[in-house]
């Protein structure tokens, strides 16, 4: 005995539970499934990014920010503090009653959207007329579920160093990052990307040494090169020690800690002794347990799924989003893609512009950017024009006390159109909103620089920026 419905989403994460949201704004029967649980056992929805991504590890380092705050930058403020301590476990605490508040906003809003939830995991079980069959095997044993259209959102997993598994103890994925519930004296990273630098703030901040050992022969590759040098700088004088080009060796795991071998860029073998090594070198697909076989649901070499660019599978009525298929592995990208499958379902016209997707790093400074890097427009031979603000010349940042970074703006030579935006500095993750909706309506680096922004606010710095591009700065 099934139960039939109009749509089945597997995957309560970011690109799942909108998805679902919106078809059943959309008029239709929804079903989504997620087998996340929380430490009594319960349902967790809200994958990855709420549980053991993006929510949890900006609580962490909203909480060492206000630390360091209080540590060194409060006395020229005049606020005098005798006895600083933290107290790690309640910082862990909190986070996790962020997370919780997270989850229990999901279940609401299935709830409100008259959206049956199924806690278990998900799976194909096969084809039947008009559709598919799902089994959902759960704590109240194996349902069975069938709906024409299916949509998979079932996101992504860390991955671990070959040979070396994550036991979450010594060897750390993210979700084992966000679980340390004392400070370490020595930490080590393997990865500089989003995840690393993130949790490498926050435990520095908090007092660890802190190792960072990067593949890569250069910081940020995939950031404009300017920004990201402006930020490495800023790292270095943090104490955030980041060694590039290097080639990890043997990985031995003890009872007090971790040792890892590597050599460096110039082929000298090089040792690294920790208490804690977080591994963050990227994401895999996670399709295992989905039972893709069953229907002849098409993955790649990668275990995505392969879709279209309208994130159709090979499958009629099967449909993929977020981390599992192509494209880059944010929260923010999966909904999108959420809403304009479930749109798309309803004979609309959903769309997504990975052009225009944001990106961000949550560390301080912040760095965030949209469109394309100076590196890539001479790569493509493009003719530009480029302008930069400091935020060294922005009162808002004088009266912050960070004044770090920059804005910088590049525009198509010809037309001024903005083609990219990039940011290092206080509160990039805001300010980058307005690049973003600037370049949804393809506007010229003109039309930003003939805004009235407020006064004193970090905005000015984009208006600057802007202005740059015609050499016209007026503060700087």
């Amino acid at each position: 005995m099934s139960t039939a419905f109009d749509v089945i989403v597997i995957g309560a994460g970011p690109g799942g539970y909108i998805a679902a949201i919106r078809a059943a704004q959309l008029g239709f029967k929804v079903a989504c499934i997620d087998e996340w649980k929380n430490d009594k056992g319960g349902p967790a929805p809200g994958g990855t990014c709420t549980n053991v991504g993006c929510i949890p590890s900006k609580a962490l380092l909203q909480s060492s920010e206000n630390y360091e705050h209080a540590a060194h930058g409060f006395a020229e403020h005049g606020i005098g503090l005798k006895d600083l301590s933290i107290d790690v476990q309640k910082m862990v605490g909190r986070k996790q009653a962020v997370v919780k508040q997270n989850n229990d906003g999901i279940l609401y809003l299935f709830k409100k959207n008259k959206i049956s939830f199924f806690h278990g995991r998900g799976s194909f079980a096969r084809a039947v007329d008009g559709g598919y069959e799902i089994l959902v095997n759960g704590a109240k044993g194996d349902e069975h579920l069938t709906a024409g259209q299916i949509v998979v959102a079932t996101g992504s997993s860390a991955r671990a160093l070959p040979g070396t598994p994550f036991d979450e103890e010594m060897v750390l994925s993210n979700d084992g990052a966000l679980r340390i519930v004392e400070v370490p004296r020595k930490l080590g990273l393997i990865g500089s990307g989003v995840i690393g630098l993130e949790m490498g703030s926050v435990w520095r901040r908090l007092g660890a040494e802190v190792t960072v050992l990067e593949a890569m022969p250069a910081f940020l590759p995939a950031a404009d090169e300017q920004i990201a040098k402006e930020a490495l700088k800023a790292f270095n004088k943090q104490g955030l020690k980041i060694e590039f080009g290097v080639k990890v060796g043997a990985v031995k795991v003890g009872k007090k800690g971790v040792s890892v071998a590597w050599t460096d860029a110039k082929g000298a073998a090089q040792s690294l002794d920790v208490d804690k090594l977080i591994v963050s070198i990227g994401r895999v697909p996670h399709t295992e347990g989905l039972n893709a076989a069953a229907v002849g649901l098409q993955l790649d070499e990668r275990g995505a799924i392969v879709v279209d660019a309208d994130c159709r599978t090979n499958l009629p009525g099967v449909w993929a989003v977020g981390d599992v298929v192509r494209g880059p592995m944010l929260a923010h990208k999966a909904e999108e893609e959420g809403v304009a499958v479930a749109e798309r379902i309803a004979g609309q016209h959903g769309h997504v512009d990975f052009n225009t997707v944001p990106w961000v790093i949550y560390t301080s400074p912040e760095i965030a950017w949209v469109g394309q890097t100076e590196q890539a427009l001479k790569a493509a031979g493009r003719a530009y024009k480029a302008g930069t603000f400091p935020f060294l010349a922005n009162g808002r940042a004088r009266a912050l006390g960070d004044t770090t970074g920059m804005v910088k703006f590049l525009a198509d030579a010809s037309t001024d159109e903005i083609l990219g935006v990039h940011i290092v500095g206080p509160m990039a993750s805001e300010l980058i909103s307005e690049a973003v909706v600037a370049m949804s309506f393809k506007a010229s680096a003109e039309d930003i620089a003939r805004i009235c922004h407020a006064h004193p606010s970090l905005s000015e710095a984009i208006k600057e920026a802007a202005l740059a591009v015609d050499k016209r700065t007026l503060n700087f």
